[in-house]
């Protein structure tokens, strides 16, 4: 589980976007805070994976409670959810290391897309942690939470930076692969790299193909088709 610690000082919005996290799998609330002060003790009680911070709080703004966060050790990933639209404070935002920066009002889905990109950043990061990564791989990485012009065509519980990965674990073998050796390639659990395995076989952008060993039964192996 991913634990969130939601920072705002509205306690009607708070409520609301405590709620939202709730509904998106593999999330949990895990403390809310109206002020920096509150924040940062919280923080010290309980560390976090994820703030979903407010700018305009009581006490300071939340760039500043970034700040004095990194300067007290705590590391956690910072999404920025504010009605602050002036770009200088969307600027030091990012220069404040902020993953996301999404602005109010917003509806359920706009924060579940952002929660689940980065819920597929954390876990491309995890399964490529113990080697290097290639720019390819890199690249990746980095454009993991920004949404995908085509990730609106995809089926539900799909999302464009896990197919992207997908294609490019084939492309980077240049032969057919199957779902356990592609989950060993992205990180991904084998379960999961079937299913977008599955799915772009139906799209037509892979090719199933069948190897038979020794027990009779087929391995079901996958390519990339000629056009791609």
């Amino acid at each position: 589980m991913i634990d969130v610690l939601v920072v705002d000082d509205d306690f009607r919005v708070a409520e609301v976007h405590a709620a939202y996290v709730a509904k998106v799998p593999g999330f949990r609330v895990v403390g809310r805070a109206h002020s920096a002060a509150e924040a940062l003790a919280a923080l010290e009680r309980h560390p976090v994976d994820l703030v979903l911070l407010d700018h305009h709080l009581p006490d300071e703004t939340g760039l500043a409670l970034v700040r004095r966060m990194r300067a007290a050790g705590i590391g956690c990933d910072v999404m920025m959810v504010t009605a602050a639209r002036e770009v200088s404070t969307v600027h030091a935002a990012m220069q404040h290391g902020a993953l996301q920066y999404l602005v109010k009002p917003f509806s359920y889905a706009g924060l579940r897309e952002k929660l689940t990109g980065y819920a597929e950043l954390r876990h491309t990061l995890a399964g490529a942690a113990a080697r290097e990564a290639g720019q390819d791989e890199v690249d990746r990485i980095f454009s993991a939470l920004r949404t995908s012009p085509g990730s609106a065509g995809l089926p539900k519980g799909h999302s464009a930076p896990t197919t992207d990965l997908v294609l490019a674990a084939l492309r980077r073998a240049g032969r057919p692969l199957s779902a356990q050796e592609v989950a060993e390639e992205t990180g991904l659990s084998r379960s999961t790299a079937q299913r977008y395995l599955k799915q772009l076989e139906r799209d037509s952008r892979l090719r199933l193909t069948l190897r038979y060993g020794d027990t009779g039964r087929p391995e079901h192996r996958y390519v990339l088709t000629p056009a791609r």
